[in-house]
């Protein structure tokens, strides 16, 4: 215990390091000395009044967003490869993503405006897509006698291509609002300011609450379904619970910044070779990687084409995916598919 609790700390500590640090880069760099004496001192900081608003009303928020955003998709890997009980499941991959992004395309096109305790459309749509494509991708892909874990895997990637041909169908229909659309599906933390980190500092926690509270029987339910049932764990209960939590931590990620793929994918398996393999602490630990790697590719996206910048989404992509492909061509992992 006393490892994975040092382990998890410096892990947190890495995370607020490079944090403060990316406050200092961007278009307009900013010493880091600067930034730190600002932190610490701020009105009576030696900063330019463009200088504060840059760091207090553009990159603060922006790093913020980053942390929720990255641990949000980190903890739902982890829910979601658990619940399929395979290793190679994320929100990408499984529909998650593309079910919020529907969710999301359809609060732009239709305008619904409305609030449920504290949370907006732009985080309920999402949800309710996430939920409702998981759903579907559980129950198509547990029909027949050869139900097994590359079946969900398929059934999520044929339905996640169905879902994405409808979100690009709606875009086609209504063109006038294909920016703002597009802006989605290719993940950006640009838009981030306060009223967003607001928002997803409610809905995040909840669902990592959620999530955290069933560590112990998501690992009771990896030694299969007669085994965790001896244990006395309610598999229906407790997969729409999975279901919950990591369609809402999908949703909220979505609904802040839009489609980020693979984090979801790598964080859980870097946590997994520095925490071991148990919930309690595997939950936490890929939280915080999938922040310090969306951290990371936010500072790569805003200094690498700078003064313009790229969206977050294409540079956690061309990451992700050699990372992918590792784990399908690797022994180990293709045993466990």
């Amino acid at each position: 215990m006393k490892r994975e609790l040092l382990i998890l700390l410096v892990a947190f500590g890495l995370l607020l390091a490079l944090a403060v640090s990316s406050l200092a880069v961007g278009a307009v760099p900013i010493p880091l000395v600067d930034v730190v004496d600002w932190m610490v001192n701020q009105e009576d900081s030696g900063l330019s009044v463009a200088q504060r608003t840059i760091l207090w009303d553009l990159r603060l928020p922006r790093i913020f967003i980053a942390c929720f955003v990255g641990g949000a998709l980190a903890a739902a890997g982890v829910g979601f490869q658990g619940l399929f009980r395979n290793v190679l499941a994320d929100p990408y991959v499984i529909g998650a993503s593309s079910g919020a992004a529907l969710g999301a395309t359809l609060v732009v096109v239709v305008g619904v405006k409305l609030s449920l305790g504290g949370l907006g459309a732009s985080v309920i749509g999402p949800m309710l897509g996430s939920i409702a494509v998981v759903l579907v991708v559980f129950v198509v892909g547990s029909l027949g006698r050869h139900a097994s874990a590359l079946t969900l895997l398929l059934a999520g990637i044929a339905i996640s291509s169905m879902t994405n041909a409808i979100v690009s169908l709606l875009m086609f229909l209504n063109d006038q609002k294909a920016i703002v659309i597009l802006s989605w599906l290719m993940g950006s933390l640009a838009g981030s300011d306060w009223s967003v980190v607001w928002v997803t500092s409610v809905a995040v926690p909840l669902g990592f609450i959620l999530l955290w509270g069933l560590a112990r029987q998501m690992d009771a339910f990896l030694l299969g379904d007669a085994a965790s049932q001896s244990l006395g764990l309610s598999l229906m209960q407790f997969r729409m619970l999975m279901i919950v939590g990591a369609s809402l931590l999908t949703a909220s990620a979505v609904g802040a910044s839009g489609i980020i793929g693979f984090v979801g994918l790598i964080a859980p398996q870097i946590a997994r070779l520095l925490i071991g393999a148990k919930h309690c602490w595997l939950i936490p630990m890929s939280s915080c990687v999938g922040a310090i790697i969306l951290v990371v590719g936010d500072a790569i996206a805003r200094t690498v084409v700078a003064p313009a910048e790229l969206p977050v989404g294409i540079v956690t992509a061309m990451l992700g995916c050699p990372f992918f492909l590792s784990l399908l061509l690797s022994s180990k992992t293709a045993g466990r598919v």
